[in-house]
């Protein structure tokens, strides 16, 4: 393998590793640290999790020793997350940095700072850190997975905590059943009254229940509902703004690569400029690029593309006929307005002038005329360029 190979390859793992390097690399991060913190707790988490199902008193007994949870709800979560930071979202950004240094600092108060988990914790922090503009999108399902571990986790706090102070309510609080509808019931601020708590631990521990609950369940909807409805608004308000702001500017009709030209030199002028193409053609503008589909013989079309208070009208699509019709329907809904009419092929261009557009365009008329002129030396005057592009009347 020579220099120029190596360099080659050494260039495009580079730029590999700027492209999508970071976000994967969090995202194994993310899982390894999320499998080291369930895996070695799941047993004993499932045998007191039987052991409750069997005798609430004896399970309660077995989860005396809740160390064994937050690191469960800690793994859980970051696997929950690694996919989406995998696709750059910037929700599972946010709780995955949360996660990741609460965990790390969980393993360093259980002394537990030698460990895997706390590298891989203390590694995905860093990375996370490090490289935060990468993870830019908005994701609709990590914002889902997000609101089911809140729920999630919020429900097993709720169930395991009112078992836990049973004796402290009235009527005590003393299997699953009862527990999971007390937890329902407070997390949703519903509130029966079937059940009261009457020590103060109890009534703090319904407290942090109901604030829990309201936050949770507002962060989900905020999360989750909010950036579709905020997105189908924002893009009425744009479409309507837009809509607005369409004033003396130019309408281009037409994908051809003449309108795309076109369009490319009025846009490094500054000029505002809208495109209309017809719909199922294939748009060869960018993203940045306004513009409107539909049929351009239509009136709504052509008001939404701001034609009469347009400065001009191109009219430039690869078929003649259709520039045709277009210009007509233009000089029907604002007949003020300068239209330019673009000729595909010089035999048309007879028929095209019938139509009366204010200027028309043939390249292949123009260029060969200019080239002869060229190539016998004859001059190249205003009144040339005017005869070539002006219809005679």
């Amino acid at each position: 393998m020579n220099g120029t190979t190596r360099r080659r390859r050494a260039a495009d793992l580079f730029a590999w590793w700027r492209a999508r390097g970071p976000q994967l690399l969090g995202a194994l991060l993310a899982a390894a640290a999320g499998l080291l913190l369930v895996a070695p707790r799941a047993p004993a988490l499932l045998q007191a999790w039987n052991a409750l199902l069997r005798d609430s008193a004896a399970g309660l007994v077995r989860l005396a020793d809740f160390a064994v949870l937050p690191p469960v709800l800690l793994g859980g979560g970051l696997l929950l997350m690694a996919p989406g930071l995998a696709q750059r979202a910037r929700l599972a950004w946010v709780v995955s940095v949360l996660l990741a240094g609460f965990g790390a600092g969980l393993e360093a108060w259980s002394g537990q700072r030698h460990s895997a988990s706390f590298v891989l914790l203390l590694a995905l922090l860093l990375v996370l850190l490090a490289y935060p503009r990468r993870y830019d999108h908005s994701s609709v399902a990590a914002g889902t997975a997000f609101g089911l571990l809140g729920i999630g986790g919020l429900t097993v706090y709720g169930v395991l905590g009112s078992l836990w102070m049973g004796a402290g309510y009235a009527p005590p609080i003393r299997n699953l059943t009862t527990a999971f509808y007390y937890t329902i019931e407070t997390m949703s601020t519903v509130g029966y009254g079937d059940i009261v708590p009457r020590t103060a631990q109890a009534r703090l521990f319904t407290v942090s229940l109901i604030v829990a609950g309201i936050t949770v369940f507002a962060t989900t909807l905020s999360v989750v509902i909010g950036p579709l409805i905020g997105g189908s608004i924002k893009r009425a308000l744009e479409h309507r703004m837009q809509r607005q702001q369409r004033r003396n500017h130019f309408v281009i009709l037409g994908a051809s690569s003449l309108a795309y030209t076109m369009w490319r030199d009025l846009h490094e002028r500054g000029v505002p400029v809208t495109v209309v193409l017809t719909p199922g053609r294939a748009s060869p503008f960018p993203a940045e690029a306004d513009v409107v589909v539909g049929d351009a013989t239509r009136n709504e079309v052509l008001e939404e593309a701001g034609v009469p208070q347009a400065r001009a009208v191109l009219t430039l699509r690869d078929d003649d006929a259709e520039n045709a019709f277009a210009v007509l329907a233009v000089k029907e809904l604002a007949p003020g307005v300068k239209t330019i009419a673009g000729v595909n092929d010089a035999r048309h261009l007879a028929k095209i002038r019938r139509v009366q557009p204010d200027m028309l365009f043939a390249p292949q008329v123009l260029g060969s005329d200019l080239l002869v002129r060229t190539l016998f030396d004859e001059p190249i005057d205003n009144d040339t360029v005017s005869r070539l592009l002006f219809p005679q009347r």
